[in-house]
């Protein structure tokens, strides 16, 4: 019960990743808040969860969401102890078509969205005194270039980036600020990915799924629940010293 008495809001927690790290905080002691843009399916996960956790109607793209989801979590709970970015979405295409509509809207929700939700938390947490713990989900796609992945892969460098910078500024709060890059996590996320790939790679669907996974030297692509441990151990005291690091939990696909 490394978490017991604690709070947590956690973004994009309806389903997939984030749901797995709301189930474990649970487990932990933990109360939590599912933040989603899709209320039905928060509420659905919220209740087979039980009643450690909430549902809260949350677009990290709109300001005025974020504050009134951190406002929500905050009149539930009495504050906010944790908070995981974790909503994303990705993209793919060669340079030469890459849209601007694309790039916008993957900058908006993976770097805008996780700046934002981050800062109006940090405030919460130095007006309250609340010594707390904030977790981005980079990805190994912020580690390097892909030919076909560029927006994303900025998208998640910025993550890093931003946690190193935020970090540094938090801690004299008592705010610890890291981040998790995931490698290739399967799951209903990584259809969508191989979707792209088939396109532009000319590959037959779940080709490069079964590529990718191959080709991670643990032997098999991640689970969500892979990356549950390195969460709970970022939200614990016991990382009360670690500050504006990136961890990755990867399968061995990128060494740093």
């Amino acid at each position: 019960m490394r978490l017991a008495g604690k709070s947590a809001l956690i973004t994009g927690a309806a389903r997939g990743i984030g749901r797995a790290f709301a189930e474990a905080y649970i487990l932990e002691g933990a109360r939590v808040a599912i933040g989603d843009i899709n209320i039905a399916q928060a509420r659905a996960s919220a209740k087979d969860l039980g009643d450690a956790a909430i549902a809260i109607k949350m677009d990290v793209t709109d300001q005025s969401s974020i504050e009134s989801a951190v406002d929500e979590t905050i009149s539930a709970f009495g504050q906010i102890d944790i908070l995981i970015n974790n909503a994303a979405v990705f993209t793919a295409a060669p340079i030469v078509e890459v849209a601007r509509s694309d790039y916008q809207r993957v900058f908006d929700i993976n770097f805008a969205g996780t700046l934002f939700t981050l800062q109006a938390v940090a405030r919460h947490m130095i007006a309250a005194g609340v010594k707390g713990k904030i977790i981005n989900i980079a990805s190994q796609a912020g580690r390097r270039g892909e030919p076909l992945v560029s927006v994303y892969c900025a998208s998640k460098a910025a993550v890093i980036s931003l946690t190193q910078s935020a970090g540094l500024n938090l801690i004299k709060h008592g705010i610890n600020v890291n981040a998790i890059s995931p490698g290739v996590v399967d799951g209903e996320h990584w259809n969508g990915v191989d979707a792209f790939f088939a396109k532009y790679e000319g590959k037959a669907p779940g080709q490069k799924k079964k590529e990718v996974g191959a080709g991670v030297p643990y032997g098999r692509m991640g689970a969500a629940e892979d990356l549950t441990g390195m969460a709970v151990f970022l939200a614990s005291s016991e990382a009360d010293y670690i500050v504006s690091q990136c961890y990755n939990v990867d399968g061995g696909q990128w060494m740093s």
